[in-house]
């Protein structure tokens, strides 16, 4: 699925399709926090920065609220500055004409001048137009170093909210709700011991998870212990 964006972004950036609500399991500490994103109106939601450790699911919220936005008719651009040395500054321009900007793994450009001169604008940009910003970072807006002091106060003066990572039954339901939006359930035994053999972060899990479906539908086989063997 092709994000709706300005015509002179220079990459084709896409959304997964299999990040959305509908398979987002959010730990019980983060309701407050869904509830604020979906709240769009109101100078509170402007800017929302987000913050937790990798395979948290933040890269799944800020696509998922990119498709909610699709869905509704509105027009989003999600960009991951993760990969920002595969593009330029100027990705940031002229975003104001759209409802929703997620800016995924914005502590990565971080003590770049020309990058936090356009974060700078663009911050500047959506205020003025009312553009909804919402950005990801490993840590909170606090600890992060910034060159531009006023680009630091900006930042520090949304909301801002933790993600946190889920427990290990949670992790194992959120496994099982992949699964199905894949088209297969996941026995409880198959899910307990990938969580149980594998890195835990959910990236991790739900990569191991597509490869099991894969084989499972390459070799006609069921979904089993023995088969996931063969991948772990």
């Amino acid at each position: 699925m092709n994000i709706v964006a300005p015509r002179q972004l220079p990459l084709p950036l896409r959304l997964d399709d299999e990040a959305t609500f509908a398979n987002f399991l959010a730990a019980a500490q983060n309701h407050q926090l869904l509830e604020h994103l979906a709240v769009a109106d109101g100078p509170l939601n402007r800017f929302i920065w987000l913050w937790g450790s990798k395979g948290a699911g933040l890269t799944h919220l800020l696509q998922a609220l990119c498709h909610q936005n699709e869905d509704r008719g509105l027009r989003s651009v999600y960009i991951p500055l993760a990969a920002h040395q595969e593009f330029l500054p100027r990705i940031l321009e002229n975003l104001d004409s759209v409802d929703l900007v997620c800016l995924d793994d914005l502590d990565q450009v971080a003590g770049l001048a020309d990058w936090e001169t356009a974060l700078f604008n663009l911050y500047n940009q959506l205020a003025e137009s009312g553009t909804r910003l919402i950005a990801s970072a490993r840590q909170a807006p606090a600890r992060t170093q910034w060159l531009l002091p006023d680009l630091t106060s900006r930042l520090q003066a949304g909301l801002v909210f933790q993600l946190h990572t889920l427990s290990d039954d949670d992790k194992l339901l959120a496994l099982q709700l992949r699964a199905r939006g894949r088209g297969f359930e996941l026995p409880s035994e198959v899910a307990s011991y990938l969580l149980l053999r594998n890195q835990r972060d959910m990236t991790s899990l739900f990569t191991v998870l597509q490869k099991l479906d894969e084989l499972a539908l390459e070799k006609k086989r069921r979904i089993t212990i023995p088969l996931l063997k063969e991948i772990i």
